[in-house]
């Protein structure tokens, strides 16, 4: 695990699933957060969300622009690990009892149906549609009765950032056990009533920001342009740091 950016990143996927595998023997529970630009914007403009980002298991790599950047200044290669894909190997692998909180009812019903297909005992575990209300508003003590009456190992929490980390870390102190992951759009992706992954050349390309701003112009622009703005800071930070022998 390293430290970059103010983020504590695991990049070895090996080693994410193992830590998942340990925690799961463990008591209590925990999260995982996938660390995209947004989330690298807010956990460096705001210290309170900066500690319930790091207030979890580990971040995941879901920017596939952090690896450029970390080669550029440390000279070290890093892969992006994006939530799209660990969504897809924890659910493909079959091995967990999973739970799917967020989103529309109508986009976790077509969820449902397309993840059965890749894990056919997906087709009896829950997808639990949340109210539409402030992150201070859920009823957490609710929330994780319902969980752990399930029985699920990994919660899947799909609110968009920063919201679903905040969400994950005040449903923490109220679970017994399991590790929650936060995935974002990836819910959207593998339904079928909503909007799709970036083509692959784009991914490859690092333009898969450009495809998302066509899906959704006028929330995307917006948060583009705040990564933009803190991006020249949070790199001088980072290079003063390289300098200085930290990592």
């Amino acid at each position: 695990m390293k430290e970059y950016f103010n983020i504590r990143y695991e990049f070895d996927r090996g080693e994410v699933h193992r830590m998942i595998d340990e925690r799961l023997g463990q008591p209590g529970s925990d999260y995982i957060c996938v660390a995209d630009g947004v989330i690298l914007e807010h956990a460096n403009t705001d210290k309170a969300y900066n500690r319930v980002v790091n207030g979890g298991m580990f971040s995941i790599c879901d920017s596939s622009y952090v690896p450029l950047y970390l080669q550029r200044i440390y000279g070290v290669r890093y892969d992006q690990y994006c939530g799209a894909q660990i969504f897809k190997d924890i659910v493909s692998g079959c091995r967990h009892r999973m739970i799917f909180l967020g989103a529309q009812q109508a986009v976790l019903d077509s969820l449902q149906s397309n993840l059965a297909k890749m894990n056919p005992e997906v087709a009896s575990m829950q997808f639990v549609e949340l109210p539409f209300c402030g992150v201070e508003e859920f009823d957490y003590p609710g929330i994780a009765r319902m969980i752990e009456a399930d029985g699920a190992d990994i919660v899947w929490v799909a609110l968009g950032a920063p919201k679903q980390e905040i969400f994950m870390s005040k449903l923490k102190p109220h679970l017994g056990r399991g590790v929650m992951i936060a995935v974002g759009a990836a819910f959207k992706f593998y339904s079928d009533i909503s909007e799709a992954r970036a083509p692959e050349w784009m991914v490859r390309s690092h333009l898969e920001f450009v495809y998302r701003i066509g899906q959704e112009p006028k929330k995307q622009i917006r948060r583009c342009w705040r990564i933009v703005t803190v991006l020249p800071r949070i790199l001088r930070q980072e290079r003063k740091r390289a300098r200085s022998g930290g990592r």
